[in-house]
């Protein structure tokens, strides 16, 4: 398994059929809801690509610069064939070291309720007082030092 900055079109097009998949498919997130600004080419953020050791896709996340000095990483999905096997903590990693390298100091994310404890074991902390949601699903924020 292998972490890949996204750099060109076809790769951004494997990170939105993996969202689709995940996100919209399995999770009923209507589209209008799943896409964005940041999803209009592979420069309008920082996506990232996970492929399995075949070079087929496995999982993708995105990050970006959120305050300064604190990025925030957003649309973690794993395929479910996937998961359980690092793929998230390999792209969270990858993000996080990027996002240090460009002068992050901490980052930020919003963690479905049902994903809170993969994200602190990963040494991210609750912040919200409640839990809120996020296209009808419950979701906490949660932020880590990168220092």
């Amino acid at each position: 398994m292998r972490g890949l900055k996204v750099e060109n079109e076809r790769e951004l097009n494997d990170c939105k059929a993996i969202r689709k998949a995940v996100f919209v498919d399995e999770q009923g997130v209507p589209e209008r809801l799943e896409w964005d600004e940041y999803d209009e080419n592979p420069q309008a953020c920082h996506h990232w690509l996970a492929l399995d050791d075949d070079g087929r896709p496995a999982g993708t996340a995105r990050w970006r610069e959120y305050e300064p000095g604190t990025a925030k990483l957003q649309r973690i999905a794993v395929l479910p064939a996937y998961r359980g096997k690092s793929v998230g903590r390999l792209l969270v990693a990858s993000m996080e070291e990027e996002a240090r390298a460009l002068g992050c100091a901490k980052a930020v994310l919003d963690a479905q309720c049902s994903a809170e404890m993969f994200y602190r074991k990963l040494g991210y902390a609750t912040i919200s007082g409640e839990p809120f949601y996020d296209a009808d699903i419950l979701h906490v924020r949660m932020e880590k030092s990168l220092v």
